[in-house]
């Protein structure tokens, strides 16, 4: 399956995600849009076994997840560094209701970011993750993101837990005003 090109510039690791999304059985897949994880979200979207959502909010992505693993069915949120600020209120749900809750965290306001909106998440979304109750981990190379993905998912749904992945900046291709 051909995603955006990103074969083409070396910047695969998605695929170890979705790999691991097979492997845990995830079917759920809430994403508010992101360049960071289009390729991603277009193998989600794909596949038949997935049902991909997106969202307007973050937030709506906890909430939407909840209903899934009441439902019996297991699923993760994609968001990028600022949306961590979106939701932080709704985290509380998945803490109170001790759901499992994997979330996956495209970084910005790292490596080479051109735009100064997003430092201030950058800078603090971890540490805002850590306080809402989640377990984090942090992929500076795409070697990393198959292993901690794993792990990611392992803590969410064998601990009822919190846990998130997030994907360096350095990861991503460099961006700039005119993208």
């Amino acid at each position: 399956m051909a995603i955006r090109g990103c074969e083409d510039i070396g910047m695969d690791w998605w695929k170890q995600i979705f790999e691991a999304f097979k492997v845990a059985d995830i079917r759920q897949v809430a994403y508010v849009p992101d360049a960071g994880h289009a390729a991603l979200i277009d193998a989600c979207t794909a596949d038949q076994g997935i049902h991909a959502l997106a969202m307007t909010t973050e937030e709506e992505g906890v909430s939407l997840l909840a209903g899934a693993w009441l439902g019996g069915v297991r699923g993760a949120l994609l968001m990028q560094s600022s949306g961590v600020g979106n939701c932080i209120n709704m985290f509380s749900l998945a803490s109170t209701c001790r759901f499992p809750l994997p979330v996956f965290v495209t970084m910005r306001g790292q490596w080479q970011e051109f735009n100064p909106w997003q430092q201030a998440m950058g800078e603090s979304a971890e540490r805002h993750l850590r306080t809402s109750g989640f377990q984090c981990q942090t992929a500076a190379s795409a070697d990393d993101v198959g292993p901690m993905t794993t792990a990611t998912l392992d803590t969410a749904f064998t601990d009822d837990g919190m846990a998130a992945l997030l994907l360096h900046q350095s990861l991503m291709p460099v961006k700039t005003f005119d993208q």
